[in-house]
């Protein structure tokens, strides 16, 4: 748990999932940026929107103003909750809404971290528009490390004329204007790609992981999923545009298909996909891995693990998403995954399941296969 002293009042916050290192914040400077200069409005009447607040910290010290938090992450979203009862604040302090979801009503104020994805700012730029209240400011934040070049580009476009702060801490913001006589452009903003092994195009909606085409980690793990008659239930874990369980679904017509992620925005593309693919038996389930996924419930659990949240790069949330697919595989199931080779999922694996196969590598990648006990 750590401090974070903000012009609302100081807040208690705690990353999530947990980390195991210290060093990582649920805050930083640009967190602290944006909140110092929506106090030096000194008003408090303003209706605030907060967008993609990363672990709460915006929502947090907001909660007396009730504001509205939207965002793609659903580990974003328990984060916040989470922090929110760490605080004592009240779960209806702050609502939040998932990026599939438009807020209603007007906001005079827009507290915005920018995203990593150039197409999902722009897609939220877009969306917030006629939300904005007559004088509304949207005040973007970024590390300045972190800050596309073209940023303020699209604020410009969108929203009205932008002003850039001086950096403070390594942190930037720009700060724009709502300009009602701008027509901006219509920005198509939705990528499609085909996938042969489908006979299909997938689409995928701004923000979603392998935007262009398909991940080259993916297309190595294709060829690897089995045609089993046993296979009764599985899982495409962080299913991102549903390339594997739509294939898995295909080669296993008896099974049934989960296809599970935490991007709001993924699961709205796995959705169509497999619609467009003509699979019937499919749930979509918008969770924090396996966490709600029932005991030795999936005979096959396919997975391409991230290896980074938001900015930060390592195997945490990977390995955490190993341990759940060990409680929920029955026995006698597989995960199969694929990997960068340096990151050696393979000890980790061979730890939890004891029985482990490589299936194919390449100088990239690694394909491996874990069979339950």
């Amino acid at each position: 748990m750590h401090s974070c002293d903000t012009p609302f009042g100081t807040v208690q916050l705690d990353r999530y999932p947990p980390t195991r290192n210290p060093t990582l914040l649920p805050f930083d400077a640009a967190d602290l940026y944006l909140l110092n200069a929506l106090a030096e409005d000194g008003d408090s009447t303003h209706r605030v929107l907060v967008v993609n607040d990363q672990f709460g910290a915006l929502g947090c010290a907001l909660a007396g103003m009730t504001p509205v938090s939207w965002g793609d992450s659903h580990l974003a979203e328990r984060a916040l909750g989470h922090n929110l009862q760490l605080n004592q604040r009240p779960a209806d302090s702050v609502t939040f809404l998932g990026s599939q979801t438009l807020p209603s009503g007007s906001f005079d104020r827009v507290l915005m971290r920018i995203p990593k994805s150039l197409a999902l700012f722009e897609q939220q730029l877009t969306r917030l528009r006629p939300l904005l209240a007559p004088g509304a400011r949207v005040i973007a934040g970024s590390m300045i490390k972190h800050l596309p070049p073209s940023a303020g580009d699209l604020l410009a476009r969108h929203i009205g004329p932008y002003q850039a702060s001086l950096g403070w801490k390594k942190a930037r913001l720009l700060t724009a204007t709502f300009d009602p006589e701008l027509a901006p452009p219509t920005a198509h903003l939705e990528a499609r790609y085909p996938i042969p092994e489908a006979g299909i195009d997938l689409v995928n909606l701004p923000g979603v992981f392998s935007r262009e085409r398909l991940d080259i980690g993916t297309r190595a793990l294709l060829p690897h999923i089995p045609a089993d008659e046993t296979v009764q239930h599985i899982i495409d874990l962080g299913c991102g545009n549903g390339a594997l369980g739509i294939v898995a679904a295909l080669r296993n017509r008896q099974a049934s298909v989960t296809f599970i992620d935490e991007s709001y925005a993924a699961v709205a593309s796995a959705e169509r996909n497999t619609a467009t693919a003509g699979l019937d038996q499919a749930r979509f389930v918008i969770a924090d891995g396996l966490s709600e996924a029932a005991p030795r419930s999936a005979d096959l659990i396919l997975c391409n693990p991230p290896f980074h949240q938001q900015q930060v790069v390592g195997d945490e949330i990977a390995q955490r998403l190993f341990r759940q697919s060990h409680r929920a595989l029955a026995p006698g199931g597989r995960l199969i995954i694929v990997g960068n080779r340096h990151l050696g999922y393979h000890v980790a694996l061979k730890r939890l399941f004891g029985n482990v196969e490589q299936l194919t590598a390449n100088a990239k990648f690694v394909v491996l296969q874990a069979r339950q006990r």
